[in-house]
């Protein structure tokens, strides 16, 4: 629900039955009035703040510091990094960065490295890596299914990495057979997915290997957001079909 007022989002989630949500984190448009009203909706709906995104190297301005200070404010339990360049001393300076601020302002945020095959660190090995050399305690990998597929992993190679780095899961589905290039990789991610169950990744092999972590379900979908154009509507549709997942 990128596509509304943080506020609003957090109330739709919350009037839908989500016991979480996540938080887009526009820089042109986040200021202090949005801050407040955002942990008011969160404190007055009981909701939790899952995670926040997106840090991305290689994009201007730098929010790191922003994000993560509203992250701290907003009480979430996670930061999405992710980066478009592929300079790895950089991104490794710009991840323990990242860690040292969200460690400085809150014990219980995590900064998760998001890998996207569109960009040039996009692989699971590049994001363990990256975590690795930064060596900070409060730094993990998040896994999306949809990436994850799409630069040709299977779910079973996760048995190879420590639990403690791969805190939790983001799920969708979609069609077994990748777009071509790197711009349509990003278009599938930002607007085609699918609900699980309505394409054909290996979703229930992912959870075998994952049984235990909580699930986030980013569907970001076009179609969806066309479909409801109320948003308690379009939060109530996906929370009926989290429930026919479980």
């Amino acid at each position: 629900m990128a596509d509304l007022p943080v506020p609003d989002a957090v109330a739709a989630a919350a009037v839908a039955g989500w016991p979480a949500c996540g938080i887009w984190f526009d820089p042109e448009t986040w200021s202090r009035e949005v801050e407040r009203a955002t942990v008011q909706r969160a404190r007055d709906t009981g909701i939790t703040i899952l995670d926040v995104e997106p840090i991305i190297v290689g994009v201007e301005p730098d929010v790191t510091e922003r994000l993560i200070d509203a992250a701290a404010a907003l009480e979430a339990r996670f930061v999405l990094f992710t980066s478009r360049v592929g300079d790895w001393s950089l991104v490794v300076e710009r991840f323990a960065r990242a860690c040292t601020l969200a460690a400085a302002v809150s014990p219980q945020l995590t900064v998760v490295y998001e890998f996207l095959p569109a960009f040039a660190l996009g692989t699971l090995d590049h994001a363990l890596r990256v975590v690795a050399d930064a060596g900070c305690s409060n730094g993990a990998v998040l896994v999306d299914n949809l990436h994850l597929a799409r630069s040709g992993v299977s779910p079973s190679e996760l048995r190879r990495v420590d639990a403690a780095l791969l805190p939790y899961l983001q799920i969708a589905d979609a069609p077994r057979q990748a777009p071509v290039g790197a711009e349509a990789l990003l278009h599938e991610a930002r607007h085609e997915r699918l609900w699980p169950g309505e394409g054909a990744l290996p979703i229930d092999e992912l959870l075998d290997v994952l049984p235990e972590v909580p699930l986030s379900f980013e569907v970001r979908s076009a179609a969806l957001r066309q479909s409801f154009l109320v948003p308690e509507e379009r939060a109530a549709f996906a929370w009926a079909r989290v429930q026919q997942f479980r």
